[in-house]
């Protein structure tokens, strides 16, 4: 039984799209350089990755989402052959627009060429007619966005929240060194399998740092369907200045990730965008306990029995049962305390100066990762 086990128990014709070996050659070209990782999670066996691409070998569970804007649905399914349950994401592609259609092309080329543990795998992508299949591994956990609902709607212990962190920021490390920034860093796209393995989706508001064989240091363009994701959002990259942005907006979203899974709420979230800019940048930084940054008026929370992102797009919205939170509960804070390192974390992650931020490199070695904690990644 892992870690998350013990936390969330005691709570209650086919056309394939894989790139060719020489596109795959020229997009390594313009990657950093970094130790090679294995594209299987340490808990997968090679025999057991789902390479087919023919649909019949897919039986449709259940519908355990949405996502993209509502265009792609997410599926729990049985590969027949091997008895393995995957998750499977379906978008008509007659109902995207051609920005929408390149967003998913990115999506689907990056997580073919990335290759480390903690980000999202693609096993297999194909279509049917107008139709994408997407094949991924099932994360039984879902999102921890979706554990937050589900276990933890007063917000995370720090020992849990150390371990979800801990794994999307290795992933952020890797897609940084690689010259890449997420730009979509949030609870709802960094998923959970298992066996308590954590990895980062989201690839497809994913922006290289790299043009023309040349690494830039700054960005100026301004990720696209970014409405959902603002309250994550840095404030120079809401600023969309003639400074830009680089990396370090991605440390910037996993300070506001972090009060996320402390509170159980999502910061921002019910402010007009010009109101959150301010708010961010009229300093110091704040803690998770800052209520003046949390939603002060009712809520509606969705349920999840077993919602994932949808790894390709925005966050998946889960059909399911609802519940209304009481507005009393989120005008004041929660009846908790933290400890010095991880509100350390969170200032740093949180300064209003890019350059005083943590890499995500130095982040892992942060005192807060170093305490003692039972390993379950």
């Amino acid at each position: 039984m892992s870690l998350l086990d013990c936390f969330c128990t005691s709570r209650t014709q086919v056309e394939s799209l894989r790139p060719e070996k020489q596109s795959e050659t020229s997009t390594h070209q313009n990657l950093v350089d970094e130790p090679t990782f294995s594209l299987l999670p340490p808990s997968t066996r090679a025999s057991e990755v789902i390479c087919s691409t023919n649909v019949s070998h897919y039986e449709l569970q259940v519908e355990i989402g949405r996502g993209f804007d509502n265009l792609t649905s997410v599926h729990l399914a049985r590969h027949t052959p091997t008895g393995t349950l995957v998750t499977v994401k379906i978008t008509n592609l007659e109902n995207c627009t051609e920005e929408r259609l390149k967003a998913l092309q990115k999506a689907v080329i990056l997580s073919h060429f990335f290759r480390h543990p903690n980000i999202t795998t693609y096993w297999t992508v194909f279509t049917v007619g107008s139709w994408l299949w997407v094949i991924s591994p099932f994360m039984a956990y879902g999102s921890a966005s979706q554990l937050l609902r589900t276990y933890f709607p007063e917000g995370m212990s720090e020992t849990l929240i150390r371990n979800i962190l801990f794994g999307a920021v290795r992933g952020l490390n890797y897609l940084h060194q690689n010259g890449c920034i997420h730009r979509s860093i949030k609870a709802s796209h960094i998923l959970i399998s298992g066996d308590g393995l954590v990895t980062l989706s989201g690839l497809s508001h994913l922006h290289s740092l790299v043009k023309h064989g040349q690494k830039h240091r700054a960005v100026y363009d301004f990720p696209q369907f970014s409405t959902s994701v603002q309250p994550w959002l840095s404030p120079e990259l809401l600023r969309q200045d003639l400074h830009g942005y680089n990396v370090k907006s991605d440390i910037y979203s996993v300070g506001i990730t972090a009060c996320e899974l402390a509170s159980g709420q999502v910061p921002f979230q019910d402010m007009h965008r010009t109101q959150m800019l301010l708010q961010k940048l009229k300093g110091p930084p704040y803690s998770p306990l800052d209520i003046s940054i949390f939603p002060q008026s009712e809520s509606r929370m969705k349920i999840s029995r077993s919602g994932v992102d949808s790894g390709i797009g925005e966050s998946v919205h889960v059909s399911s049962g609802t519940r209304t939170v009481n507005s009393d509960r989120l005008q004041t804070p929660p009846s908790k305390t933290f400890s010095p390192a991880f509100l350390s974390l969170v200032q740093l992650c949180l300064q209003q100066d890019p350059e005083k931020r943590p890499s995500a490199s130095s982040l892992l070695s942060h005192v807060f990762f170093k305490q003692p904690y039972f390993e379950f990644l």
